[in-house]
């Protein structure tokens, strides 16, 4: 995939002028008293940067029944926009138990305009987009409880209503953000020609998440939609432990067959689709190396990611123009540690992150510190956990009483400013955070802006931080991705990097200056001119009706041979000159351990299926290495057969697991239930190196194996 991070060549002609209208639930950015969000300061930004290069910026978005607080401080618009109308919506009774099969919402909907910073933003006001003044969103307790649970879904029938009566047949491009706040728009403005539909992924919300069919198909009728909802998914071929430990990796849950996949419905109808980082899209392709991944690539939405990959690209996510502005130099470190009642003299290391300590990774990161300042480390921690309502926790506060005068811990707001100065008093970063579920992570890149070292993790979604490079481009430290709660894996890595991190800061100060450089200039490309770059270089293809194209790059990485232009696989004829590297290709294939694709780019002699078995054996990809062995026989040593067929011995009651590149092997075995029954799982003794002991579990039980490249898979158990 080309380096978005890249510069671009200047454009041979002029960018046509176009109309490029932001939708979603919350896009107040503008005014941080109507602030909910990172989402809305992301729209804001990219919505006024790309205003200023010329273009028509609309932003459509409910009022909140926050009118009156606008009307105090800006200049709002009565439009002449009055829609009634009758919205029903479809319930399901397992879940709205109390209420009818359907309810029917009288709504009256009304516009309001301010213009700002060359930015049209249109307000839209009604009974249910006016509730929740304060909080915007729907507590998930509302669902099956309160209607207010689907005022997202009137907005998005709102949405829809008005951009067909107030832009009628204007061109624009609609650039909707969050599948589950926009899954409807893309196939309602697909009969519309003048409106080309671009879906954001602005989170990494599990990419199976449904929705209730008849609800979805309702609204549909009511909008005129003629589009086919998929059919039912057939039950997943993987082991039913395997389905049901999904729900403790925050990837995956299993819903009801008369359900739809929000993803599904946005990019199969959307023009295209825009991510925060290559990483994330990346991740959101293929879910590679997670527990996840083997049961991903049996469920139907792997295919609706393969037919749509030529719509996926990265529009990019920015740093605010406020932090690259303020300069660390002015910062006073001992002002700043001091008032905390820290020591100015002493290495520290900052955290900054809403409170959630499965995201975030923050039980780890506390056990960390705790488990660092127990042995003595002479160093200081700010750690903030914002929570409206404190910290709930006892744990965090235990800690921070214990390491008084090295720990601060904090939970409330306090103004940009004071948060600046305290990354940039700070000489490290910590960024643990799990499940892949950060996308972008401004927090991290505005600490490093600030001059701060990262110790983050290796998640995809991070990558272009480069904080996990190896020597000679690395910003900081990484810990592997973390998929467990509680894990004891990354507090041990989390505690090993802050140990590095100290002595290289008391030892090296050069090369600890080296790394703050390093951190601060990666950090200070992602800006607001950068993002908007990249979006209107996507959004010019589009507009002048330029047909997106796979990048060849990405169906390699992500082993979708079959998709590359002029494979022999795909029928087509060679061309002289192809768009990929047939030897990337085959380096492609031994990552993926697939024979086949390898022999279409390259001969598959003894050292190719040797590089191709050891590449697998790396990634516990045991099916491979046995198609190797079969398909070129003699080609492996004896001694890597014997290790890959013995890696599990079975003696009376015990199991003895042998890996040596593994760091936990957990066995996981299905409960009776439904799929959303939670598994048992059991950790195995880890008695030497790579070598795994407990009681045996039944033949083909399932084994879930964590590996120190930080890859997570399965095996099973075998008795034979």
């Amino acid at each position: 995939m080309t380096d978005v991070n890249a510069p671009r060549p200047p454009r041979t002609s002029p960018a046509p002028r176009m109309h490029v209208i932001e939708t979603y639930f919350e896009c107040c950015g503008f005014d941080h008293t109507f602030l909910q969000g990172g989402t809305s300061v992301y729209l804001w930004n990219l919505s006024r940067t790309i205003a200023a290069r010329g273009h028509r910026v609309s932003i459509v978005t409910p009022a909140h029944g926050r009118l009156d607080d606008l009307r105090r401080r800006y200049d709002v618009e009565d439009l002449p926009y009055d829609d009634s109308y009758t919205l029903p919506v479809a319930l399901d009774a397992r879940v709205w138990q109390d209420f009818p099969s359907e309810v029917r919402l009288a709504l009256r909907t009304t516009a309001h305009r301010i213009r700002l910073d060359g930015v049209d933003l249109y307000f839209l006001s009604n009974e249910y987009l006016d509730r929740l003044p304060d909080t915007f969103y729907p507590p998930y307790s509302a669902k099956g409880r309160d209607l207010v649970f689907f005022k997202p879904l009137v907005f998005q029938v709102d949405c829809v209503r008005f951009l067909r009566a107030w832009f009628g047949q204007e061109r624009a491009i609609v650039h909707a953000h969050e599948p589950y706040y926009h899954h409807l728009l893309p196939a309602a403005l697909r009969a519309d020609p003048t409106k080309l539909v671009v879906s954001n992924v602005q989170s990494n919300m599990p990419i199976a998440k449904k929705v209730y069919a008849p609800e979805v198909q309702r609204l549909f009728d009511l909008l005129g939609v003629d589009v086919k909802l998929p059919g039912p998914d057939p039950e997943p071929d993987v082991p039913a432990a395997v389905v049901q430990y999904q729900q403790l990796t925050h990837l995956h849950y299993t819903y009801p067959q008369d359900h739809v996949a929000l993803y599904e419905l946005t990019a199969e109808h959307a023009d295209l689709i825009d991510f925060l980082s290559p990483g994330q899209l990346d991740f959101y392709a293929s879910f590679r190396d997670t527990p996840f991944e083997r049961l991903f690539r049996r469920l139907p939405i792997a295919d609706v990611v393969r037919r749509n990959a030529h719509k996926m690209f990265v529009g990019g996510c920015a740093i605010s123009d406020q932090w690259l502005s303020w300069d660390p130099a002015d910062v006073d470190r001992a002002e700043v540690l001091g008032g905390l009642g820290l020591d100015p003299a002493l290495p520290t290391f900052f955290h900054n992150a809403r409170y959630a300590v499965h995201h975030k990774g923050q039980v780890e990161l506390v056990r960390a510190v705790d488990r660092v300042l127990g042995e003595g480390l002479a160093a200081n921690f700010v750690v903030r956990c914002i929570s409206g309502s404190g910290i709930d926790d006892p744990y965090f506060h235990e800690v921070a009483a214990r390491h008084a005068g090295r720990l601060h811990l904090e939970w409330e707001r306090v103004p940009e400013e004071r948060v600046f100065a305290y990354a940039a008093a700070s000489d490290f970063a910590l960024f643990p955070s799990k499940f892949e579920m950060d996308t972008f992570l401004i927090a991290q890149g505005e600490a490093m802006v600030a001059g701060a070292v990262p110790i983050a993790t290796d998640q995809r979604g991070m990558e272009h931080f480069r904080h996990a490079d190896g020597p000679g481009t690395a910003t900081g430290f990484a810990v592997n991705r973390s998929f467990a709660e509680d894990d004891d894996l990354l507090v041990a890595a989390l505690a090993d990097r802050i140990r590095q991190a100290s002595a290289l800061w008391s030892e090296q100060p050069d090369r600890y200056a080296e790394l703050s450089r390093r951190a601060a200039a990666v950090a200070r490309v992602f800006t607001w001119d950068h993002c908007a770059d990249l979006h209107l270089e996507a959004f010019t293809g589009l507009w002048e009706g330029r047909p997106p194209v796979l990048d060849p790059g990405l169906a390699l990485r992500h082993g979708w041979f079959d998709l590359l232009p002029g494979d022999v696989h795909t029928g087509d004829a060679p061309t002289d000159d192809p768009p990929y590297d047939p030897r990337a290709a085959a380096d492609a294939a031994v990552d993926h351990g697939d024979l086949d694709a390898y022999e279409r780019h390259a001969p598959l002699d003894a050292d190719a299926a040797r590089r191709i078995f050891r590449a697998a054996w790396l990634r516990a990809d045991f099916a491979a290495c046995e198609r190797v062995l079969a398909h070129v026989p003699g080609a492996v040593p004896p001694a890597e057969v014997t290790a890959l067929r013995e890696r599990h011995r079975v003696s009376g009651t015990r199991l003895e697991y042998r890996l040596p590149h593994a760091e936990r092997v957990e066995v996981v075995s299905a409960r009776p239930g439904s799929a959303r029954a939670l598994p048992e799982v059991s950790t195995l003794e880890r008695t030497a190196p790579g070598v795994f002991a407990g009681e045996a579990p039944p033949d083909g039980a399932q084994l879930l194996l964590t590996l120190s490249s930080g890859r997570v898979t399965w095996d099973e158990v075998r008795h034979d």
